[in-house]
């Protein structure tokens, strides 16, 4: 058993390198595509100003991509300390929990992006299923899917209890529902629609399929265990 375990050893290790460097090869690559938009904001962003930076969709995904070595950095932290510790798949959870926030607190924060009539214009409510699919276009509808993608994909790698298709249903609407009502509320100058609703919970979905090599693993190691045997009455 050993022997088997040592052989296996190499190939999952050369597949995780070869994971990561994928990874990397298509940051570098989206970095070099928006490379030109990213540059425009970049002075703003450099200078610590709000205004032309944090206030544009350049600008956020400019400083998601400069934030990812830290994001690593905290993973790494993370992980080291969970294994220091004594516990079990301590990459997986960190880089699940780190994954979470990374990857979907930039896509809220656009979300919530005050419109130009902010705080003047009413707020209007699209009850009609699939009517605003159409003017969405197709950039509206990848941005919709991305919202909670980051939440579909690591939440149940994190958290055994969402490890099923239905509840990341439930888990990416009911947050959806939530960013909805609150453009509504702050009066965002934005369209609280039931299209966005279902396109947010439908990449939430997509991204926890992705996933479910893993998560599937995580939610069922519990059976795996050994049930402690009955003690003998009396």
């Amino acid at each position: 058993m050993n022997h088997n375990a040592s052989l296996s050893a190499p190939p999952r290790r050369t597949r995780r390198i070869a994971l990561f460097s994928l990874a990397i090869l298509g940051i570098a690559s989206a970095t070099f595509v928006v490379r030109r938009p990213l540059m425009m904001s970049a002075p703003m962003c450099m200078a610590g100003r709000w205004h032309g930076c944090f206030d544009t969709f350049n600008g956020v995904v400019l400083m998601t991509l400069v934030t990812l070595p830290l994001a690593a950095l905290v993973v790494w932290a993370l992980a080291r300390s969970r294994r220091a510790a004594g516990g079990t798949s301590a990459w997986r959870m960190s880089l699940a929990e780190v994954g979470m926030v990374h990857g979907t607190v930039p896509f809220l924060w656009l979300t919530m992006m005050p419109g130009a009539g902010a705080g003047t214009v009413p707020g209007r409510v699209s009850l009609v299923p699939l009517r605003d699919l159409l003017t969405m276009g197709p950039l509206g509808i990848i941005g919709n899917l991305l919202i909670f993608a980051a939440l579909g994909f690591f939440a149940p790698m994190r958290f055994a209890a969402l490890a099923s298709v239905p509840r990341i249903l439930a888990l990416g609407a009911g947050c959806s529902v939530l960013v909805e009502t609150a453009q509504y509320v702050l009066r965002l100058d934005r369209v609280s629609s039931v299209d966005d609703v279902l396109v947010n919970a439908a990449g939430a979905v997509l991204a926890a399929l992705a996933s479910r090599r893993w998560w599937r693993t995580t939610a069922e190691a519990p059976s795996d265990q050994p049930r402690p045997a009955l003690a003998p009455a009396g």
